[in-house]
């Protein structure tokens, strides 16, 4: 089983930024790809960043140039810096991991998610 937890969501001024973390613990031998998404309220949940096993990023239009996705292979965490946040980044983040585990099963964890409300 392989384990996230995210962290670092809050109440930011429109213009602030913001860090989230994902932390993951487990049967993790390695990671395909690194992702976060979020949902916001009645909304479905959308793709924001990615990073792969060689560090390829990709990132939603609405977020490119604001947002990075990168990440601490010693500490097991995936983080995503938000900067110049606008209150329609407002939503749930979640991240997601693939890999495959010590026993050679494919995995695909999903985090608890993490608020972020932009406001002034």
């Amino acid at each position: 089983q392989v384990q996230l937890v995210e962290s670092g969501g809050g109440l930011v001024q429109p213009g602030g930024s913001l860090r989230l973390s994902c932390a993951g613990s487990g049967s993790i031998f390695s990671i395909n790809a690194m992702d976060w998404y979020r949902q916001a309220p009645g909304q479905p949940r959308e793709f924001v960043a990615t990073i792969t096993n060689t560090d390829s990023t990709n990132y939603a239009d609405s977020v490119k140039g604001r947002f990075t996705i990168s990440r601490d292979n010693a500490k097991n965490t995936l983080y995503l810096r938000m900067n110049s946040l606008k209150p329609e980044d407002t939503a749930v983040y979640y991240c997601r991991w693939q890999g495959t585990t010590w026993s050679g099963k494919s995995f695909g964890s999903w985090g608890q998610g993490t608020h972020v409300t932009v406001s002034s």
